[in-house]
C-alpha cells in the first residue's frame, strides 16, 4: 500500500495532514457498527437500510483515512481514497461512489430510488470494509 497518491492529494489542498487519533478512529469504527447491524434489520425501509449501510460505508472510510493521518471534507474523496488506506478494489469504492451519488439526489433533490441489488451491494461491501479497517489496528 502506497501513500504517495494521499500525498499528492495534500500537495493540491484537496487532504490535509493531521496526526491519527485513536480515540476519534475507534469512535467511527463503533458508530459503523451500530449502523452496519442496524442496517442489515429486514423490517426497515430500504430507504432507511441504505442511509445507515452509507454512513457505515462513509465512518470507515474516514476512519482509514485518520487512520493514516489525513483528513477529508469531501465525501467522496475519502471513497476514492480507499484503494489507497485499505487496498480497497477499484470496482467496489466505485460502488461506494455510486451510493454517494444516490444518496446526494435524496439530500438535495429529494429523488431516492433505491434497488435491492444496489442496497445488497452496499452492505456486501461495508462488511468488508469493516474487516479491512479493523485489520488496520494490527499495523
Amino acid at each position: 500500500m502506497t501513500l504517495k497518491q494521499l500525498d499528492n492529494l495534500v500537495k493540491i489542498q484537496k487532504l490535509k495532514r493531521e496526526s491519527p487519533d485513536q480515540n476519534e478512529f475507534n469512535g467511527m469504527v463503533s458508530s459503523a457498527k451500530s449502523r452496519l447491524q442496524d442496517a442489515k434489520i429486514e423490517g426497515l425501509s430500504e430507504e432507511g437500510r441504505f442511509s445507515l449501510a452509507y454512513g457505515a460505508a462513509h465512518a470507515l472510510s474516514l476512519a482509514a483515512m485518520r487512520w493514516h493521518g489525513y483528513r477529508s471534507d469531501n465525501r467522496y474523496l475519502v471513497f476514492q481514497c480507499l484503494e489507497h488506506t485499505v487496498n480497497l478494489d477499484t470496482s467496489k469504492w466505485r460502488v461506494l461512489a455510486q451510493c454517494h451519488n444516490q444518496r446526494n439526489l435524496a439530500e438535495y433533490e429529494g429523488h431516492l430510488e433505491i434497488s435491492p441489488k444496489l442496497l445488497s451491494e452496499l452492505i456486501l461491501i461495508t462488511e468488508e470494509l469493516m474487516v479491512l479497517v479493523e485489520g488496520l489496528r494490527a499495523i
